[in-house]
């Protein structure tokens, strides 16, 4: 597959490299047009070098190896922008495929249909459950749940969205991690956050920068300075009685200008701006990153967007008087029916701590799921113990009648966690 999209991306960018020969795009980049310009006359050239004998025209065989050369250079300069243009249409290509291969589930006179999240409209109702990708932006009327939006605004923390409340928007193209919920459309198709994002990977222009443009000038009076000294090289050699070809002087000029710099330049600018989307950064011109060049200090307003998407469990700390296996143990226990990224962190943890763990599911236990409400998740066993894991303060009410000794304990760990960045 990735061997398919490759050769697709290759043949797409030779493709749009010949495109690029058009005089209006060539006219963009003065050196790259002056190259072409030469080429063309060295075409001419070897026409006539099949029917003339005439030194100064030259012998065919050379004049066609110059022509030839010409060619490639121009090609390989507009080859270097096309891939660089083709790895951010890929990113949106991308992109717009999340979004029309996500299914929705969408209620027609409180009757589920499976449809294309493309199909959607303004007002629409769909339905989502824990692990579903919602489909499209909307606002919940019915329901509670953890929505995790880590792969569209960075945050490492699941967000509490209700129904009701003002904080009942979603996004599309985040995930439900708990509970039950019916959302109304509240975006016409095409724009959506996911359209948004799209549109602005599309849009991202060539706009030239100050420095850019500073060098193109330069490079354009250079080129004109080294004309001025091929044309002139021909007298000379007449007075000298030298025999100089016409291609003999266009390869001349063709080397002495800045050839490599002028055709890789909008190739440069392209790169940067696909190397910042890489790191999920979307600019919107070459100017953009420039000036992402000059920073050395970047405030940001929360640490879920430069921390890993899914937050993951880094350790067991027990409470006095309780071992580490007892406590891995009730981990587990309460984590085999919570869905939720931290929840098979801390099966992924135990194992990774305990390679000989085995753990046998108890007979009878009532497993009890995740839910934005409780904020906990574990199990009842049938021996009239529960076990439940979740955030401090569910676990400290619900646990309110046990050792008032060993809560505080407890809290006391909770809060070095909390100190030093970490989620308890």
């Amino acid at each position: 597959m990735e061997t398919n999209k490759a050769s697709l991306a290759f043949r797409q960018s030779v493709q749009a490299a010949f495109l690029k020969l058009h005089p209006t795009h060539m006219m963009q980049n003065p050196v790259m047009f002056t190259v072409g310009c030469g080429t063309l006359i060295m075409v001419g050239v070897t026409v006539l070098s099949a029917l003339s004998a005439s030194t100064f025209i030259g012998t065919f065989g050379y004049n066609l190896t110059i022509t030839l050369l010409l060619f490639l250079t121009v090609l390989l300069g507009n080859f270097a922008e096309a891939v660089a243009e083709a790895r951010g249409k890929a990113q949106a290509d991308t992109l717009r495929k999340t979004r029309s291969e996500t299914p929705a589930r969408l209620l027609v006179d409180g009757v589920e249909q499976t449809v294309s999240s493309s199909d959607l409209k303004k007002g629409d109702l769909f339905l989502c459950e824990a692990g579903d990708v919602i489909p499209a932006d909307g606002e919940l009327v019915e329901g509670l749940a953890a929505i995790d939006e880590a792969a569209i605004t960075g945050e490492s923390a699941p967000v509490i969205r209700e129904a009701g409340s003002d904080q009942n928007t979603v996004i599309g193209g985040t995930r439900v991690l708990s509970d039950r919920i019916v959302v109304r459309v509240s975006s016409h198709p095409g724009e959506s956050f996911l359209d948004k994002m799209i549109a602005l990977v599309e849009g991202a222009n060539r706009q030239k920068t100050p420095n850019e443009i500073a060098l193109t000038i330069l490079l354009a009076a250079f080129t004109l300075v080294f004309l001025i000294v091929t044309v002139t090289l021909k007298p000379f050699a007449d007075y000298l009685q030298i025999s100089l070809s016409l291609a003999a002087l266009i390869a001349l000029f063709v080397c002495l200008i800045p050839t490599t710099i002028g055709g890789l330049l909008s190739a440069i600018g392209i790169a940067g701006m696909d190397r910042a989307l890489k790191a999920n950064i979307i600019a919107k011109s070459g100017k953009a990153v420039e000036t992402a060049g000059d920073i050395d200090v970047l405030l940001l307003d929360k640490t879920g967007t430069i921390t890993i998407g899914n937050r993951k469990a880094t350790a067991f700390i027990p409470a006095p008087d309780v071992s580490l296996e007892l406590l891995i143990e009730a981990a587990v226990l309460s984590s085999l029916a919570d869905t939720t990224p931290e929840g098979k962190s801390v099966v992924e943890l135990a194992k990774k701590q305990k390679p000989n763990f085995q753990l046998n599911e108890p007979e009878g236990a009532a497993f009890i799921d995740f839910s934005a409400e409780t904020r906990m998740s574990g199990l009842d066993l049938a021996t009239g113990s529960s076990i439940r894991k979740g955030a401090w303060d569910a676990i400290k009410n619900w646990a309110s009648a046990s050792d008032a000794t060993t809560l505080n304990a407890v809290e006391q760990e909770v809060t070095k966690v909390a100190q030093k960045g970490g989620t308890p």
